[in-house]
């Protein structure tokens, strides 16, 4: 064999990737580092203290930009990686992006105080500055119209707008910039923001403490101006937390007076002036720049949060410019990755990429840049279980759907009412009229499956997917009680708020109730046999009932006395398929997500003694006097 043929094919394919190595390394994204230009700057609040700042211009910008403006408690190096996917469709559109540490976090000046009330509106608005003004006084909105007074009059070519966006916390520094808005700022996106931490964000819900998570993130925030986790001793919490005993334990062995927050726990158990100037609900009087509220399903911090916003700045809304998102996703899941499935459930489509490419991008691009249509419904909700998006021009769409009862009957049976006229039908055996089970605080009911990691466990934690976990780990509990409806024969869609209404009595003084609505899947399934028999959690909630009458003023339970408990368990737009089955369960511990109810009242559960929890009896009715119900809102002409 000649030897020049093998030559002349090496000269051949090494032409072919002289000639397609410049079109392949093209096609390859530019890092953060190639597209912008990066600076570091203090920037002087009005107080004197300077917040650090990262200011990121693109290379190749060609005439005016406007600014997309994050302000973070979580630091802001690293911040690039916001353009791999959350700020990727807008940095293709094309901005200036700048993050910022919040005050006393990182990089930045000054003391930070978890969720900094807003101050009192001043009628000069933000502008004075003298020594004597009431505009002295300072909270995340003064320091968000400071920085972008600065960032307008420093950063070369911005078009003098701003956008603003953030999940969680940064959601909040969002929606509290909106107070007494900036006039460049130009349009918001506050995305699971919390908006009142004592009714149903991170730290409480309805009254009842959410110990893990209220534990681990005052600690993670407040033991150093970065952020710190707290260093259990063993992987299994659920063992941790039971092994503490009393709340006041916390302060006594580990945390000893230095977390702030904490110690607002313990000095502020109920819903007094603390927890109500901290909520920025009432400031939202009304609507002074477009704003994109966000919110997933299935959060497990903050889904109590962007409802209650939109709601709060839509009866101010003559614009119609403030709009809502809710999609199939946990807390920040629309944030990155492709959101085609939660857990084990799968949503026939990448919800992640859709919001970011044509929810997110376009928002921005028509009020920062006058580009494009102003086609947004007023609500944008994606239908799990049917798996599409519905657009409505107001949320909950009360004019579309018809509230129905889910009815507790005897022997587990589940009704979807209203029932017909008439006598009730006489129960097959024996029906005492009610369900009961013994509530015990030594032996409560896991929240998910153990073993439960610590919330961010650098190792790996299912807490961002606990809501969507298989709820037949609890089926063996006799302290849950169920009841399920017989085959749905069609399917059954809701859309709005779903409400617990339980009358139930207890042998002690105080008690927690935790109704969950779960959609029960078929055992032959087929298509996913990972779902056969599946049991999810479509929505849930907790009341802690000594604030049955008074949030601000808890009382005791009169022992034994039948009394009605009536809460929200939130909105939702959910398809129960035929086929399914619909279950609800009840239930009274939920740990160590809720910390447990003495079931013996006292004045303040932080300061409870090991002697004050004790087992009670627990009964659940379901009479024409007292009809235990859940009430759904279905959706008309599906």
């Amino acid at each position: 064999m000649k030897r020049a043929a093998p030559s002349a094919l090496f000269l051949v394919v090494s032409l072919l990737v002289i000639s397609t190595s410049p079109a392949r390394l093209q096609q390859q994204p530019a890092t953060p580092a190639d597209r912008f230009e990066v600076s570091d700057v203090m920037i002087p609040a009005r107080d004197g203290k300077r917040l650090h700042t990262k200011i990121f211009t693109p290379r190749d910008q060609a005439g005016l930009l406007p600014i997309i403006f994050k302000r973070t408690p979580y630091g802001i190096e690293g911040s690039d990686g916001n353009f791999n996917a959350y700020y990727k469709a807008l940095a293709d559109e094309g901005y200036i992006f700048v993050f910022q540490d919040i005050r006393g976090k990182f990089g930045s000046e000054g003391d930070f105080v978890m969720q900094r009330p807003a101050r009192p509106p001043s009628p000069k608005g933000f502008g004075g500055l003298g020594s004597d003004d009431p505009n002295k006084a300072i909270d995340e909105g003064t320091d968000t119209y400071d920085s972008i007074e600065w960032l307008i009059k420093n950063v070369r070519s911005n078009n003098g707008r701003v956008g603003m966006l953030g999940v969680s916390y940064d959601g909040w520094t969002t929606i509290m910039a909106a107070i007494e808005p900036h006039p460049a700022l130009k349009a918001i996106s506050p995305q699971a923001s919390p908006a009142d931490m004592w009714m149903g964000d991170d730290f409480h819900h309805n009254g009842a403490f959410r110990l893990s998570y209220g534990f681990e993130y005052a600690t993670m925030m407040e033991s150093g101006k970065d952020v710190q986790d707290f260093k259990f001793d063993r992987y299994d919490t659920f063992d941790w937390y039971l092994s503490l005993g009393p709340l006041a334990n916390v302060n006594a062995k580990y945390l000893h007076g230095k977390i702030p927050t904490w110690n607002d726990y313990v000095a502020h158990p109920d819903y007094d002036e603390f927890w109500k100037r901290q909520t920025m609900i009432p400031h939202l009087n009304s609507v002074k720049v477009p704003t994109l509220n966000v919110a997933g399903w299935w959060d497990q911090e903050d889904f109590y949060g962007p409802i209650r916003i939109y709601d709060a700045l839509e009866r101010f809304d003559t614009q119609g410019i403030n709009y809502l998102v809710v999609g199939p996703w946990r807390h920040g899941g629309w944030s990155g990755g492709t959101g085609d499935s939660l857990g084990a459930i799968p949503f026939g489509g990448n919800t992640a990429e859709y919001f970011r490419d044509q929810v997110q991008a376009p928002f921005f691009a028509y009020f920062l840049k006058d580009k494009g249509a102003r086609d947004f419904p007023q609500a944008l909700t994606f239908e799990s279980g049917a798996n599409e998006w519905r657009r409505w021009d107001q949320w909950p769409p009360t004019a579309r759907a018809e509230v129905r009862s889910l009815i507790f009957g005897a022997n587990e049976t589940l009704t979807l009412g209203p029932p017909e006229a008439g006598p009730e039908p006489r129960p097959p055996i024996p029906d005492p009229r009610f369900d009961e089970f013994v509530s015990d605080p030594a032996h409560p009911v896991p929240y998910r499956q153990r073993p439960i990691q610590p919330t961010y466990f650098p190792g790996g934690s299912r807490w961002s997917t606990w809501l969507v976990e298989d709820q037949r780990f609890v089926d063996d509990r006799a302290d849950v009680l169920s009841w399920e409806t017989s085959v749905l024969n069609q399917d059954v869609t809701i859309a709005g708020e779903v409400k617990a209404h339980i009358f139930a009595s207890t042998t002690g003084s105080d008690a927690d109730w935790i109704v969950k609505l779960i959609d029960v899947y078929p055992e032959d399934h087929p298509t996913n046999w990972n779902l056969a028999g599946f049991q999810l959690m479509v929505s849930n909630e907790v009341f802690r009932g000594r604030y049955r009458t008074s949030f601000e003023k808890p009382a005791p339970i009169t022992p034994n006395a039948v009394l009605e408990y009536t809460w929200s368990l939130h909105t939702q737009n959910y398809t129960f398929k035929k086929g399914h089955r619909i279950m609800v369960q009840v239930q009274s511990t939920w740990f160590p997500i809720i910390d447990r109810n003495p079931q013996t009242f006292v004045s303040n559960i932080f300061e409870a003694k090991d002697s004050d929890f004790k087992a009670a009896t627990h009964r659940v009715y379901r009479t024409p006097q007292y009809p235990s119900r859940v009430d759904v809102p279905v959706v008309l002409g599906r």
